[in-house]
């Protein structure tokens, strides 16, 4: 029988290297992959962000609307209470009609007191409108998520505006009432009114009167009751909302967190991710910054006190807020020859930045270092970003890291409701061997 006996394999060079390029290419291929997540999870966790704003304004409406309530509550009981001591007086009058002059007198104090309560509702309900009209224009603005709040917010308006119906009616009954009651008065005191019979006809219309507007002060409890009720489903609304997106902005942030962290793993092992070319720059511009200010202190330029001065002095008028340090000068002087070769280096790279510990950035690039403009906050976000502590999440991450190297991905305040979708490449820095604070280049997809 023959035999077939297979050759002996034989390797050659390029197919014994060709595994561990295509290991590298994988590995390549899944840190692309991994950075489109970083991205979506940024814009997602920014989204979250967003809404939680929206959701923050609606709990201080909240807030607002229950203060208004309690006076409107205050007020309706005040008019209950004068409500029936009017009734009392009328019918006690009715009852002792040698003292009605007296009587009459006490009535027009009470009817006072009611006006007064009513005028009070009148105006803590349109307050009350205002503040639930505010809280569906947030609603609306937060977009589907914010459509069941947005319903009640309405309900909620609604109902303060037949309170202050009610309100302005009896207001209009009592003007009638104490007209009524003032010429009762004047005929008693005269002795015009006719006899007893027409002084008990003056009462009973009297009487009358402040059952219509009890009628009517009852109708606005029952109101206030709706608008208690609503007022409360309104708050576990917002109440809901705030742990529902408290919760999503957690896991957003451990997605991101997961998604920088393996880039940086990565990374470090030593394959040549796309965002390596960025650390490296972060990395030499730290050192070149750390090796000017150690410079400036040997040749008595300046001392390790003025460097890592943080008594921030607020500049006066300045928005959104500048802060001097004692090293301006100096960082205004040594910074910019190394942050703007860094920003020319590549088109992707958006700012080059030296920050302190806690975010404080004395000198930004160049053409973010312009002159403040008085009243002009969203022109002066996006341009005036030196002498400013960025002090957020990525902000002090990148300060305050001492790690080698640190990745992030967020989006950038540019002001005006307009942000941009950055990652973020930072080194430590380091002044006579103290961490002095960061090095953050930040670069677009």
């Amino acid at each position: 029988m023959l035999r077939f006996t297979p050759p002996e394999p034989r390797f050659t060079e390029p197919a014994a290297a060709s595994p561990a390029r295509g290991g590298t290419e994988l590995i390549t291929q899944i840190s692309r992959a991994v950075s489109s997540v970083g991205k979506d999870a940024a814009e997602v966790r920014g989204a979250i962000e967003d809404t939680q704003k929206i959701v923050q304004s609606q709990a201080a409406a909240m807030g607002a609307l229950g203060d208004e309530l309690g006076r409107l509550r205050a007020a309706q009981d005040e008019i209950a209470a004068a409500t029936r001591a009017t009734a009392g007086a009328v019918q006690h009058a009715r009852d002792a009609l040698a003292g009605a002059g007296a009587e009459m007198g006490g009535i027009k104090t009470t009817l006072s007191e009611v006006s007064g309560a009513a005028a009070d509702i009148t105006k803590i309900a349109l307050q009350t409108r205002l503040v639930a009209f505010n809280a569906s224009v947030e609603a609306k603005r937060a977009g589907e998520a914010g459509r069941g709040f947005g319903v009640v917010a309405d309900a909620v308006k609604d109902l303060a505006g037949q309170v202050e119906r009610s309100s302005k009616a009896i207001i209009g009954a009592i003007a009638a009432l104490h007209e009524r009651v003032e010429r009762s008065s004047r005929e008693l005191a005269s002795g015009e009114a006719g006899g007893k019979s027409a002084v008990h006809e003056a009462f009973a219309a009297v009487d009358t009167d402040v059952r219509r507007i009890a009628a009517s002060a009852d109708h606005c409890g029952q109101s206030m009751a709706q608008l208690n009720e609503r007022a409360g489903l309104l708050g576990r609304e917002v109440e809901q909302a705030v742990r529902g997106l408290q919760t999503a902005l957690g896991c957003s942030e451990r997605f991101l967190r997961l998604s920088e962290a393996l880039i940086e793993t990565i990374a470090e092992s030593g394959v040549e991710v796309e965002d390596a070319p960025f650390i490296r720059a972060a990395q030499g511009a730290a050192a070149e910054i750390g090796a000017l200010l150690d410079g400036a202190v040997a040749q008595g330029q300046t001392n390790a006190a003025a460097l890592f001065d943080t008594g921030y002095r607020a500049i006066a008028g300045s928005n959104p807020a500048q802060f001097e340090v004692a090293y301006n000068a100096l960082a205004d002087r040594l910074f910019p020859a190394v942050l703007e070769r860094v920003l020319a280096s590549d088109p992707k790279i958006v700012f080059c930045i030296a920050v302190d510990r806690n975010g404080y950035v004395s000198t930004h690039n160049r053409k973010y270092c312009q002159p403040q403009r008085a009243g002009d906050v969203v022109w002066n976000t996006a341009n005036s970003r030196y002498r400013r502590v960025f002090d957020d999440r990525t902000g002090l991450a990148s300060a305050r890291n001492e790690r080698p190297f640190l990745l992030q991905t967020y989006r950038r305040d540019m002001g005006g409701g307009r942000f941009v979708l950055l990652k973020e490449a930072s080194a430590p820095i380091f002044v006579q061997g103290r961490h002095w604070g960061g090095l953050r280049l930040a670069f677009s997809f």
